[in-house]
């Protein structure tokens, strides 16, 4: 686990994290939409990599009733949060959370399992610095006919050049950085492992939802 880069997360969400949910309900766009959509198989595992708050483990859990819940994270304080959020939301039997990096966690040694019907990563590629090797080892554990699902910051490419400069600006200032190769990535993933990828823009640019599907 990069030590460095779990001491930033602390220090960035060390305070946030008490308001971060409702401070991101507006602008982290698209997040329910995917939950809405896993549509895991029955008693099937559910992932999230940069589960942040669990704000989206305890949605799934609401939608997902049979589902079993996994997150991990590289922020101790974050997690703190999110286990407060799993215990309000009476998931603590269903839910399990690891402290972890998103480059080089290793699944059965945190949860005792190998694979995932689901992985989702919401708007935390752009926080990884290492985003590409996060996302190639995401794809490493994911079961037959299981899909990672992708949300995130886009390029603000039909947003006008000011929002686009200020928007960028403001997020600089937490060490987000949208992925402009994001596309080409899951493409060439979905090549070298024979995966099916798809990667779109939402919203004019504000957002984009991508993912990889096993056969």
């Amino acid at each position: 686990m990069s030590d460095a880069h779990s001491k930033l997360m602390d220090s960035i969400y060390r305070y946030q994290r008490h308001f971060y949910d409702f401070t991101r309900k507006y602008f982290l766009v698209g997040r329910d939409e995917m939950i809405a959509g896993l549509a895991p198989p029955q008693g099937g595992a559910v992932l999230e990599i940069g589960c942040g708050t669990g704000r989206n483990l305890v949605l799934a859990g609401r939608a997902w009733p049979e589902a079993r819940l996994f997150g991990i994270d590289i922020s101790a304080a974050m997690l703190d949060t999110a286990r407060g959020a799993i215990a309000k939301a009476g998931l603590d039997g269903r839910a399990i959370l690891a402290e972890g990096d998103a480059c080089d966690f290793d699944p059965a040694g945190l949860f005792g399992r190998e694979t995932f019907d689901r992985i989702v990563i919401s708007y935390a590629l752009s926080m990884i610095p290492d985003w590409a090797t996060a996302l190639a080892h995401a794809a490493r554990y994911l079961a037959p006919g299981g899909r990672i699902e992708i949300i995130d910051f886009g390029q603000q490419d039909r947003l006008p050049t000011l929002w686009k400069r200020a928007f960028f600006g403001w997020l600089a200032h937490f060490h987000v950085v949208p992925r402009a190769d994001l596309g080409r990535v899951i493409a060439g993933l979905a090549r070298e492992t024979g995966m099916a990828g798809h990667c779109r823009s939402m919203a004019r640019g504000y957002a984009i939802r991508g993912g990889l599907a096993r056969g």
